[in-house]
């Protein structure tokens, strides 16, 4: 293995109890001083271990200090009696500066942009965030050690710097307006794949992304695109284990994972959608150490606002979005056209597919991580999006403990981060604290009272109404 460093129910009263101690998504100090004790609360660690009650975290100097101890002399104490404290989500696939309101453009690939992407997935419960290619060099190696340092407000950044695709092919040139060189690598020829990965690695690069897909399946209508010749990519992956760097590959089918594996893939960047996983595949990614990442909200976001427009009526979903994306696919012609698209059909079955393929390499003790792709689409929501992976994780047959597991511990380790992903000594204190039980019930994830980053609260949750179906 090649190793990188890497809602709120409160009644009024408690309202107005915790709301002197919270700011608006800002890093901006505590009133009170360290250290401070959380106490009273219910307990998910993130390691897939039951939920424990009236315990005591106490965090000093943005890290977890302890639990269960009594608040030393001195200590603010904060009574979170009859809210469930967890790890903040870590998402491993993502994309930062494609969207802005309905463009997805390379127009779009600004500071402003980027941190008002960031600052919305903290209002998630989002803290760390994995952008997997098509960023812009040195911006987003820039903003990533600013995020890193905490400079800024909103998550963690990691992420890949441009990543290679085929020529003509994935991503395709009308997904982004404007995307070129700057954005992604189309290499035609073994040399220039390789002088692509060290162009990446001398910028600092988390990763190396290969899209090798050519959306054959995804978008049955339209002929396939072409696919990065297997010379090509095989040596853009020696290149990059030479450099020290994990590849993450974009694929849709069996075939290609097992082709990807056995030239060296560390990571699928989506879950196998075409058929049943077989065994040789459960042996290729265990025998590796492989990581494998489902995004089952991805094929989910083609037709979810289509088939239930009631969710614009609640504000989970509703202030994720735009105005102009709200307004689209409020119309019933949106909605009707979107459903009658092939595409839509196949996302349907590749869903199917994929919650089922999950669930085999789940139970067969796969490597899997968390990850949606959002950012990527303007359906493909900051935040919105990985609550619904936690609920589609479920759906697939994960108990709620399983998926949060998934989303906190799990992710972080395919970072490589230690820092973070678990409540326990010697952590990273980010949290979510939620007025629900999900590891009970899965979309009560939905119901973020806080977000506390390094130790401070940094946001008031989320004014929901309702949860996601």
């Amino acid at each position: 293995m090649h190793v990188f460093g890497p809602m709120r129910r409160l009644t009024e009263r408690a309202r107005l109890m915790v709301l002197p101690l919270l700011c608006s998504v800002t890093l901006a100090p505590l009133a009170h001083a360290e250290p401070v004790a959380l106490t009273h609360l219910r307990l998910i660690d993130g390691t897939g271990a039951p939920a424990r009650v009236d315990e005591t975290i106490l965090i000093d100097h943005g890290q977890i200090v302890s639990i269960g101890t009594t608040p030393p002399p001195g200590a603010t104490v904060i009574d979170l009696h009859g809210k469930t404290v967890m790890p903040a989500l870590v998402s491993d696939h993502n994309h930062v500066g494609l969207v802005e309101g309905m463009s997805t453009a390379s127009r779009n690939y600004t500071r402003d942009i980027i941190l008002a992407a960031l600052n919305q997935y903290v209002r998630y419960g989002v803290l760390t965030v994995t952008s997997l290619g098509l960023n812009k060099s040195p911006l987003f190696d820039q903003l990533r050690r600013e995020q890193h340092q905490g400079v800024n407000p909103g998550a963690d950044l990691f992420g890949v710097d441009q990543g290679i695709g085929a020529p003509g092919g994935m991503p395709p040139e009308a997904m982004v307006d404007g995307m070129g060189r700057d954005q992604i690598f189309r290499p035609a020829t073994s040399q220039a794949a390789r002088q692509a990965v060290d162009i990446m690695a001398d910028e600092g690069t988390d990763f190396v992304k290969l899209w090798l897909d050519d959306l054959r399946l995804t978008n049955p209508a339209k002929p396939p695109l072409p696919l990065l010749g297997a010379p090509v990519w095989q040596a853009a992956i020696a290149e990059a284990h030479k450099r020290h760097l994990r590849v993450a590959v974009h694929i849709h089918d069996l075939a290609l994972a097992h082709e990807a594996l056995q030239h060296g893939a560390d990571i699928l960047a989506h879950g196998v959608r075409d058929k049943p996983v077989d065994p040789a595949l459960v042996a290729q990614l265990k025998t590796r150490q492989a990581w494998y990442i489902p995004t089952l909200s991805l094929d989910e976001s083609t037709y979810l606002f289509a088939e239930h427009p009631e969710l614009l009526d609640q504000p989970l979903a509703r202030d994720a979005m735009p105005q102009a994306l709200r307004q689209k696919i409020g119309q019933e012609s949106w909605r009707r056209e979107t459903l009658e698209k092939p595409a839509s059909r196949a996302a349907h079955e590749a869903l199917a597919m994929n919650e089922r393929n999950l669930l085999t390499l789940y139970r067969a003790g796969v490597r899997i991580g968390f990850g949606t792709d959002s950012g990527a689409t303007p359906l493909r929501l900051p935040g919105y999006a990985e609550h619904r992976e936690l609920v589609l994780l479920v759906e697939a047959g994960l108990t709620p403990l399983e998926a949060i597991n998934l989303a906190t511990q799990k992710a972080a380790g395919l970072l490589g981060l230690k820092d973070r992903g678990v409540i326990a000594p010697g952590k990273r204190a980010d949290l979510l604290v939620i007025d629900g039980v999900p590891d009970r019930t899965i979309s009560d994830i939905d119901l973020i009272s806080q977000v506390w980053q390094r130790g401070k609260p940094v946001s008031d949750g989320l004014v929901t109404k309702g949860k996601t179906p």
